[in-house]
Order: C-alpha cells, then structure tokens, then sequence
C-alpha cells in the first residue's frame, strides 16, 4: 500500500492470498481508494499450474473489491494492469527486467543512498523493508498512482 500522493509505502509486506481475501471480507479496506492488480498476460510460451492459479486470484480479487467501491459510494477505482505497461512507464523499455525497474525506482526515491535506500532497522530507508517481488508491487502501485496524479516521470515520449 502506498499514499498516492507522496508516493510513500505505507504498509510492506507478503501475506497469503486466502488472508488479503478475509481482509477484504471483512472490509478491512475502508480507507482504501484505488485498486490496482497486475494483470498476466500471455506470450504463446507453456505455463504450468501456479499462473492458472494466479488467474483465479485475480479474478476473485477484481470481483471482490468491486462491491467495496460500490458500497462506499464512490467511482469504481479498480484495474487491472499489464507488466508490460509497469516496465514501459519506468525504464522506457516493454524488456526491462526485474533488476531494471528496482533500480528505476532507486533513481527516483532514493537516489545515491546506501543498501539500495532500504536503510535499517534504527534509520529505515524509503525502501525498508523490500525484498523479492514487493519491489514489482510498488513499482506497479506507482505506475497506477502517477497515472492517477498525470505526474510527469521524466521518461521521453
């Protein structure tokens, strides 16, 4: 989770699909305005059982926080959202690779600063507390929350 207008990380973290969905149940989710969820795609290679799966959570997810936003009243704030887009909109490049777009996001909020701007436990960084594909989270919640403010990324057209 992010502020969508200082671009900070609000809450960091892993938890298990079957608990994001209790949470969203029990609607836990209240203060929450937009939603955005990484979409697959296909590129005609073999996939096997984990990114079926993964359809299925996004599905339930998409459908779950759609009632959410109706109830609260307010204008649907949920999408989808393809890789591709996420890599294009940081590195300029549709080939950008993980390593890529971790280092785009260094660049932006932290740049210069030691242990890729993670900090420590005593002095946390912008980045505390990232690892692994939390960086691809944040990376695409950015992308969504720039798109919502039309903040300029200093990309060339």
């Amino acid at each position: 989770m992010i502020d969508t207008e200082t671009l900070a990380p609000i809450e960091v973290g892993k938890i298990a699909n079957h608990t994001l969905r209790a949470w969203i149940i029990r609607g836990d989710f209240c203060h929450v305005q937009h939603v955005r969820i990484e979409m697959v795609a296909s590129y005609g290679m073999a996939v096997g059982k984990e990114v079926f799966e993964t359809c299925v959570w996004i599905g339930k997810f998409d459908e779950m926080f759609r009632p959410f936003d109706e109830e609260a009243h307010r204008t649907p704030t949920v999408g989808l959202v393809y890789r591709r887009a996420v890599k294009l909109h940081h590195c300029g490049s549709a080939k950008a690779k993980d390593a890529n777009i971790t280092q785009a996001l260094i660049d932006r909020f932290a740049p210069g600063e030691p242990n890729y701007g993670k900090g420590t436990k005593a002095a946390p960084g912008w980045f505390y507390g990232f690892k692994a594909d939390i960086w691809q989270a944040y990376a695409l919640a950015v992308y969504a929350a720039d798109l919502l403010g039309e903040r300029p990324t200093g990309e060339a057209d």
